[in-house]
């Protein structure tokens, strides 16, 4: 969750962009900046940034098998050896042996 103690104007931002770097990489955690007291900007160092880009991949292909489990329940889907055999069919390869 962002800390809503930790917001700074774009301007203050620019004035010391070293110090505020080196704080987002020492703590890990995103600043929002303002622009004329609103906020529009979230920044946030790149290895924490790399690591909610993994968190929500995550998430998807959770999300993901759970949807096609659910698919099964409700009886939709194919045996694989079915989809297997209509795509060697489809693509002419040949059976195992």
């Amino acid at each position: 969750m962002i800390d809503l103690e930790d917001i700074q104007s774009l301007t203050d931002f620019q004035r010391d962009a070293k110090k505020h770097i080196q704080k987002l990489k020492r703590t890990g955690k995103p600043q929002v900046l303002t622009v004329n007291g609103r906020a529009e900007v979230v920044i946030q160092d790149a290895k924490s940034y790399q690591k909610l880009l993994d968190i929500l991949d995550q998430s998807e292909a959770i999300a993901a098998v759970r949807s096609g489990l659910e698919a099964i329940k409700r009886g939709e889907g194919e045996p694989a050896g079915q989809v297997l055999d209509r795509i060697r069919v489809k693509h002419k390869i040949p059976a195992a042996s």
